[in-house]
């Protein structure tokens, strides 16, 4: 087992996909236990506005860079985390060559870097390494039930062949990786048009239109907040020796989502109403996290319950719904919020 530094220790920490709604969150939480941060995005789905709040942070720095490039080893760094991938289906069906690439091709790069600098790796990966499950609630033994060939392949085997990626590494001795599957994630910093359930039912709540459920809305979701997500990403990743398994990580409260989209309409007064859609080609008809593993090894279980988490992520989105219909009108080229960022971009160099 590689030896690693003080896990309470100040360290030097990559975040790929840092600018994004979970790595921007993340990216506070290690900068308030006092580490240094890089943080590297391509911002084809990150936001430069999740991160300007640090852009006068000493310990702060960003790099704008795709991650299926290699990415230069010009500074010493102790963690790795991988999250650099678009994780709505809309985002990651826009490019999914690119998407598959992504987890491939960029969790190579990242994982050659993590051996160059001994450093610890944690890959974010996905409920949706399950499928469809057969199985309920989804444990990590649970090898899942997934279409190689849909529409949803790019990013569900692309997250499948990282975890293998990881996990030959580990085996080699080369790499002390980590894998972490991430169930339904929300808060405050979702896109608004990034096609996840919370953040459409929330923003078509706000602006008084129509909430888009689809298939009969009986299908599950279980939705973990973003503060109790980033803490369990932090134990995984700190924990010491490295449990060499994937780990789930997820509130295992289960709600359907014509439940969902009521406890919206209960917190937004509006004229919405709910209409119906046909569902999407190989959307899951139930996901639950079975988290005991979380539990005995990292301690680690959700405190903020989805009523308590909606407050917030409503009150979040009523500050940003005006403004975001005022620049809907305007056209952006891909990058464009990124024109202008006073953040550094040398990564200390």
């Amino acid at each position: 087992m590689l030896q690693r530094s003080n896990a309470f220790g100040s360290k030097t920490v990559l975040v790929a996909g840092g600018a994004g709604f979970l790595g921007s969150h993340l990216c506070d939480a290690l900068l308030e236990l006092g580490h240094r941060v890089v943080c590297v995005d391509s911002f084809l789905t990150g936001s430069f506005e999740n991160i300007a709040p640090l852009q006068n942070h000493p310990c702060f720095s960003v790099v704008r860079h795709d991650i299926c490039e290699p990415l230069p080893a010009t500074i010493a760094l102790d963690q790795i985390y991988n999250l650099a991938c678009p994780a709505s289906p809309p985002r990651y069906q826009a490019d999914p060559i690119h998407t598959m690439m992504t987890s491939v091709a960029g969790t190579t790069n990242l994982l050659k870097l993590a051996r160059q600098h001994d450093a610890t790796f944690l890959m974010a990966s996905t409920s949706e390494i399950y499928g469809d499950p057969e199985q309920h609630p989804q444990d990590e033994s649970y090898l899942g039930h997934v279409n190689c060939t849909g529409p949803r392949a790019c990013y569900d085997e692309g997250k499948r062949a990282a975890e293998a990626l990881c996990f030959d590494s580990l085996r080699s001795g080369a790499i002390d990786a980590r894998v972490v599957r991430i169930f339904n994630t929300y808060g405050p910093r979702m896109q608004p048009d990034d096609g996840r359930i919370v953040s459409n039912l929330i923003v078509q709540a706000l602006r008084g239109e129509p909430l888009t459920i689809f298939g009969n809305g009986q299908q599950t979701r279980s939705f973990c907040y973003v503060s109790d997500l980033v803490e369990g990403l932090m134990r995984l990743m700190n924990i010491d020796p490295n449990p060499g398994v994937p780990i789930n990580l997820g509130n295992p409260g289960e709600f359907t989502i014509a439940e969902l989209a009521e406890m919206v309409l209960a917190r937004v007064p509006t004229r919405s109403k709910i209409v119906h859609r046909p569902l999407p080609a190989d959307d899951p008809k139930r996901r639950r996290p079975d988290i005991t593993r979380a539990k005995e090894l990292l301690g680690w279980e959700p405190k903020v319950v989805l009523s308590e988490g909606l407050e917030h992520t409503v009150a979040w989105f009523r500050q940003q719904v005006r403004p975001l219909e005022a620049a809907a009108k305007r056209p952006l080229r891909p990058g464009a919020e990124h024109r202008g960022n006073p953040c550094r971009a040398d990564a200390g160099r």
